[in-house]
């Protein structure tokens, strides 16, 4: 059954509470899912990224080291104020304040990054937001998914049901699968005109 996107109520509250409301920068859960996500990206560098729901800048830090451009975004002010100031010194690294999947950027990206945003969105939404993701990678772009995969009243769906759903969405190959106990991690990468499938990290190096 489908349910409305979680309202800007309950993310401005918590965030008034906090700073940092989820301890994105202090707990080790967080510091090693950001790490794996890194890891998990097929290219070594892309020229024009994405990252949706960004809150206060923890994995867009990351992020930017692999980026020549890389633009984020979370759709609470004061979640934009801090990951503004947290980048401030990073090149290329813009900072804006969207409401994904209205406000979905202009222009065509190599990856996208959507780290816990899926599951707060109804079916509509979602199908919505993950087109719009799929129609502005680039040929080989990637597309990266990561989600919590417990079940939270304020959640839609678990990690493990967005990956299901994705499983669905057309125009994607999946490229990698990583499955813990506590979240999914998944990166999928739009396939050229003509190929069923991406070339693996290995066949892009000459390896196989």
């Amino acid at each position: 059954m489908s349910r409305s996107p979680t309202p800007d109520e309950y993310f401005d509250a918590m965030y008034r509470r906090a700073e940092d409301p989820w301890g994105l920068a202090e707990r080790w859960y967080e510091r090693r899912k950001y790490a794996l996500t890194l890891a998990s990206l097929p290219g070594e560098r892309y020229r024009n990224a994405f990252e949706a729901g960004c809150s206060v800048g923890e994995l867009t830090r990351g992020l930017a080291g692999r980026c020549d451009r890389l633009l984020a975004c979370d759709r609470v002010a004061a979640a934009v104020g801090t990951a503004r100031r947290r980048t401030a010194e990073l090149r290329g690294v813009t900072v804006e304040r969207r409401v994904l999947p209205e406000e979905w950027p202009e222009g065509r990206f190599d990856l996208v990054v959507l780290s816990e945003v899926l599951y707060y969105l109804d079916t509509s939404a979602f199908d919505v937001l993950v087109r719009r993701a799929v129609e502005s990678l680039e040929p080989d772009g990637a597309l990266v998914t990561v989600h919590w995969d417990h079940p939270v009243a304020d959640h839609v769906m678990r990690g493990s049901e967005v990956a299901d759903r994705l499983a669905d969405a057309p125009g994607l190959a999946l490229l990698a699968d990583h499955r813990e106990e506590d979240f999914v991690l998944q990166v999928h990468q739009r396939p050229a005109l003509g190929r069923r499938r991406p070339p693996s990290v290995a066949a892009r190096e000459g390896l196989v």
